[in-house]
């Protein structure tokens, strides 16, 4: 495993070191998609079948994205996952009892639409500023933000980055980088009042009371604020990637990146659960 190298930076242990007794009464995960469980925008065979394992042996995983309501509802669907939670935060996707997707939002619908337009010009304000700036691809699947493609189909330099971000922020808007987009919105919902609204939503209960025995998985700078919140945080290991800018590491790395490190933390989850010793 690589070693982190940002100064002054909290080393992230070995996936190994994690003790199997914190994982035993684990209640359930959350886990970013993009480069966590998939690879070039597919889900890793491996993470699919973790995913399937995981609530076989009745662990839930509750998947938050800066993705798009209209990109995740079809994995919403068919991902074997308690929910996702799109748009960092902004919109809820479950299974009702019939099956069937439903949208629940974090601000209601006048709120929604009068962002909508303030949306749209910062977005064209950041097009006329930025050379080389594009729209993600999945932009029309969106209903809470807007998304500038840093690294998926365009690719946007370090300096070229920062300017979109300043731009989102000078416009009041929250601006987050992913490992292929920089996402911005208005609100104050972000990953962790996703998941907090998740846990209300799905279980009835607090998270903030119960966090040490949730896990949270991610892979960018965009999760270092669920990093930093959950005891148990950690990253697959192309985080390394990101190295140089993360100022909030997570507690624990996995040797295997995307979404083979995903399967990776879910075999030591089951594991524990089953009782089953650690390798030597």
């Amino acid at each position: 495993m690589a070693s982190a190298s940002t100064p002054g930076a909290v080393q992230p242990l070995p996936l190994a070191a994690l003790p199997a007794r914190a994982l035993d009464s684990i209640l359930g995960l959350f886990t970013d998609i993009d480069d966590t469980l998939t690879a070039e925008g597919v889900i890793e065979p491996a993470a699919l079948r973790a995913l399937e394992q995981l609530a076989a042996a009745g662990v839930p995983v509750v998947a938050i994205t800066g993705r798009p309501a209209g990109w995740s509802r079809p994995f919403a669907a068919s991902w074997p996952v308690a929910a996702i939670v799109a748009e960092n935060g902004a919109v809820a996707l479950t299974r009702g009892a019939d099956g069937r997707v439903q949208s629940e939002y974090a601000q209601d619908d006048a709120t929604r639409r009068r962002n909508r337009a303030r949306l749209d010009e910062v977005a064209a304000q950041v097009l006329r500023a930025v050379p080389g700036a594009r729209l993600a691809r999945d932009s029309a699947g969106r209903e809470t933000d807007i998304a500038i493609d840093h690294a998926e189909f365009s690719a946007l330099d370090p300096a070229s980055i920062a300017e979109v971000v300043s731009l989102m922020r000078a416009a009041g808007m929250v601006a987050t980088v992913s490992s292929i987009h920089i996402n911005g919105w208005f609100g104050e919902h972000d990953k962790w009042s996703g998941a907090a609204w998740m846990v209300r939503r799905l279980y009835g209960r607090p998270l903030q009371e119960e966090i040490a025995r949730w896990i949270y998985v991610g892979d960018s700078t965009n999760d270092q604020v669920m990093f930093g919140r959950f005891p148990i945080s950690v990253g697959v290991a192309n985080l390394m990637d990101f190295a140089d800018q993360l100022q909030t590491w997570p507690r624990y790395l996995c040797d295997e990146p995307r979404g083979r490190g995903f399967a990776e933390l879910a075999r030591r989850v089951l594991q524990a659960r089953a009782g089953v010793p650690r390798p030597g």
